[in-house]
């Protein structure tokens, strides 16, 4: 009797591993690139490395590849946005380079309209092996944080 109640539970168990292993799979399967959006007229490069250019605003996420949605670690995200009084400046620049799990994490002021553009927060983001990836974070209304992840492409 023990014996068949040990069977039966482990093809219980190896049944539930191999559906979560196909679940994750899937999943892999499935990690859509993230779209890209207008560079713009104000980037420039080389933003010192810092993770933050203010407060009251807090953005993280994981870069990924759409190959397998494998952290990416070591990618260079460049961020920039308008400051408080709708401008560019340098103070509002930075590069951000991900940690080993492919996380970030930017603090910036609360972006703000300008000109008839909704807030937004640009990135431009490359990885050694990926197609660089140029796009933008639009906040939603009223938040202080979001989580973005990012999804890019392997070069061919």
């Amino acid at each position: 009797m023990r014996s068949v109640c040990g069977r039966a539970a482990l093809v219980l168990m190896a049944g539930i591993l191999f559906v979560i292993a196909l679940s994750a799979a899937s999943q892999a399967a499935t990690c859509k690139p993230t779209g890209s959006d207008t560079l713009g007229p104000f980037y420039k490069p080389n933003a010192p490395v810092r993770s933050s250019v203010g407060t009251g605003y807090v953005l993280r996420g994981t870069v990924r590849s759409s190959k397998d949605c494998a952290a990416v670690p070591g990618a260079v995200i460049e961020f920039w946005l308008a400051g408080p009084g709708g401008e560019y400046d340098d103070a509002h620049r930075a590069t951000v380079v991900v940690d080993a799990l492919g996380s970030y994490r930017f603090e910036s002021t609360v972006p703000k309209p300008y000109y008839g553009r909704p807030p937004h927060i640009h990135l431009r983001v490359s990885a050694k092996g990926f197609k660089t990836l140029v796009t933008q974070h639009y906040p939603d209304a009223g938040k202080t944080e979001a989580g973005f992840d990012i999804v890019l492409v392997p070069v061919q």
